[in-house]
């Protein structure tokens, strides 16, 4: 009945809601609707874009984390039927996987027609090795309902170990069955591209409100096209979503 895409990652501040906001843009763009939904107790950047209808729902009494709760997100997206997308943040990252996994919900899901997308970052520098391990236990725990797209973002530097790129990784080898498709988040230079889309980020803009707003430069506004079509054509090959 609906695809529910999942953006989850244990570190944060490596582009989880930027992933969700592309995916919302990326639906649109082939004229479905989706149920987008964010999560995230701490900063919630994907309710913040007004364009794509984020509904936010919070997981959390004070500072504890409130089952029932997870229990009616599930009553949301299990009688959708719309595609799904969920943005959840790393402070959330625990207690949502152990929830899912405990509760059997990929089988619950799947057994009710619909299919479970779980999209997760891995990115260069500091945050390598982190994202790697987060890659390494979503996809060891969870279950074969679940399938996975990875997201590689070389925003902090290539995304790479000792000079071995991800796909040569012996961590991505091993589980490579289980992604059904990876996206190479473009690099872009930081003066230009760079620049652009991370004000773009900032505002909370959607590529249509960019590319519509007569503030921004010509020039903006085209490499800003240029970056579009580079995600969505890769988003165009990945028949998971």
């Amino acid at each position: 009945m609906a695809k529910i895409h999942m953006i989850l990652q244990g570190k944060g501040g490596v582009g989880k809601s930027v992933i969700a906001a592309i995916l919302a843009q990326y639906k649109a763009s082939k004229g479905h609707k989706t149920l987008c939904i964010d999560t995230d107790p701490v900063n919630a950047t994907f309710h913040g874009y007004q364009a794509l209808g984020v509904r936010k729902i919070s997981l959390m009494d004070g500072d504890e984390i409130n089952p029932r709760r997870f229990d009616a997100m599930v009553e949301i997206i299990a009688s959708s039927e719309q595609d799904v997308i969920i943005d959840n943040g790393a402070s959330a990252f625990i207690p949502m996987t152990h929830y899912l996994i405990s509760n059997h919900v990929p089988a619950l899901l799947a057994g009710m027609g619909h299919e479970l997308v779980l999209h997760t970052v891995v990115t260069g520098g500091q945050a390598l090795l982190d994202t790697i391990n987060g890659f390494r236990q979503l996809s060891s725990q969870f279950p074969a309902e679940a399938s996975f797209v990875v997201w590689l973002n070389p925003y902090w530097g290539p995304i790479e170990h000792e000079g071995t790129p991800f796909e040569e990784l012996k961590v991505y080898i091993e589980r490579r069955s289980r992604v059904a498709a990876i996206v190479h988040m473009p690099p872009l230079k930081e003066e230009t591209f760079g620049r652009d889309l991370s004000d773009m980020l900032r505002a909370r803009l959607t590529f249509d409100e960019a590319l519509a707003a007569a503030s921004l430069t010509i020039m903006t506004r085209q490499r800003l096209k240029i970056v579009k079509g580079q995600l969505f054509g890769q988003l165009d090959q990945a028949a998971v979503l």
